[in-house]
């Protein structure tokens, strides 16, 4: 059975562990080794972590597996990010725990807490790349609605889709 709880500073090795697991597979043939490692260095540092929890209103969802005992899961958000609309900065499954409902179940949970501050939608950035995430996104109501490339320092770029999904 997955349980989705929120998470507390004390959770961040938990999510760490989780991005260091999943991002060489999820990233592997789309970014360099250099680019994969800057960014887990700088996006999962503890006080990187802690700063978007403490003070910039991001909260984070761990997701559990309670017959594994184990955290297989989680998501990043932000309410009101803009214009009324919750962004999921972050959505990452382990790999075996992939296609098993667990990330729907995660942005089942991300649309009842947007929808109860009156959040009129849901968007996020995806890597043009990533297409298994893509079609996730796609298959749960999400629908393309713009492009950007966003400079993230020493030449490195993020090259996304803008998706939105209505409430």
């Amino acid at each position: 059975m997955i349980e989705i709880r929120l998470a507390t500073s004390s959770d961040i090795p938990e999510i760490q562990k989780i991005a260091l697991e999943t991002w060489p597979l999820t990233f592997g043939e789309i970014l360099s080794k250099e680019q994969i490692t800057y960014m887990l260095d700088w996006m999962y540092s503890t006080e990187m972590l802690e700063n978007q929890m403490q003070y910039e209103g991001h909260i984070f969802l761990l997701a559990f597996d309670s017959d594994l005992k184990i955290f297989i899961g989680f998501a990043g958000i932000q309410h009101a990010a803009k214009d009324q609309k919750t962004k999921i900065h972050k959505l990452y499954i382990k790999a075996g725990q992939q296609g098993k409902g667990v990330g729907k179940k995660l942005v089942e949970h991300i649309q009842i807490l947007a929808t109860k501050i009156n959040d009129q939608a849901l968007f996020l950035n995806v890597n043009k790349y990533n297409e298994q995430a893509i079609k996730f996104y796609q298959y749960i109501g999400f629908i393309e609605v713009a492009q950007e490339v966003i400079d993230i320092g020493r030449g490195f770029v993020m090259d996304d889709y803008i998706m939105e999904k209505p409430l």
